[in-house]
């Protein structure tokens, strides 16, 4: 399984406690949270990871290199901020298969990948994207689905908005459909991809109750230097 996770993040909600390397390099109990996305991905079954990377991504390949444990790193560097789709376009070329795991680079999501995969290959998907259930979706907004696991809305953040299913930031997604012409250049995948393209593309939900926890807010990323004691070892 391939892999792309998107590491080039400035980390603005995170100055105040990491602002000396990238987001995806803040410590996690003296550990790159990076790590920890690396240490699932393997045991997920993924040999290859593209990161694409931009925002001090030196500290990343100081630290890392071309290899980690059983896993080989490759690099996509943006030269100046693509945005959350185009920097996945620009790693896609550095993808050898048809499609990849795509991860975002500041979120935990502990769900059973392959299981992922194959349903995004029985649907014949364009995009699938991993959800997670939450009792309260007012910070990220929410998904719906028809009774197929089909994408049919994606809801605008909502204080008030309640239990429902969230983007979790895991998504399998085709190669062609990120190289359409129309996504060149610097663009959002959530608000320039998703959010406009899910009515005429097949674009489903894989709903997981797996771990989920987002480091992109100072309270959070003290949650997890306790949460993912769990996951050492």
């Amino acid at each position: 399984m391939e892999t792309i996770i998107l590491a080039g993040g400035f980390g603005t909600r995170l100055q105040s406690v990491v602002n000396h390397v990238a987001k995806s390099m803040a410590l996690i109990n003296n550990r790159p949270f990076l790590e920890y996305q690396l240490d699932y991905l393997i045991s997920q079954g993924t040999d290859k990871v593209v990161l694409a990377v931009g925002y001090k991504y030196e500290s990343i390949q100081d630290h890392f290199g071309d290899h980690y444990r059983s896993v080989d790193i490759s690099y996509s560097v943006e030269k100046e901020p693509l945005g959350t789709g185009g920097g996945i376009r620009l790693a896609f070329w550095k993808i050898d298969g048809p499609r990849a795991l795509v991860l975002n680079g500041d979120s935990l999501f502990r769900l059973d990948y392959p299981a992922l995969q194959d349903q995004h290959l029985k649907r014949k998907a364009d995009v699938t994207l991993a959800l997670r259930r939450m009792e309260n979706t007012g910070r990220y907004g929410r998904v719906l689905l028809n009774r197929n696991h089909r994408i049919i809305q994606f809801a605008e953040k909502n204080e008030s908005a309640g239990p429902g299913l969230i983007n979790g930031g895991v998504y399998i997604i085709e190669k062609t459909f990120l190289m359409e012409p129309c996504y060149r250049g610097k663009f959002s995948l959530e608000k320039d991809c998703f959010e406009r393209c899910y009515g005429n593309s097949k674009m489903y939900g894989f709903p997981s109750d797996g771990y989920f926890l987002d480091i992109g807010i100072p309270e959070d990323y003290e949650k997890a230097q306790h949460e993912f004691a769990q996951f050492e070892g």
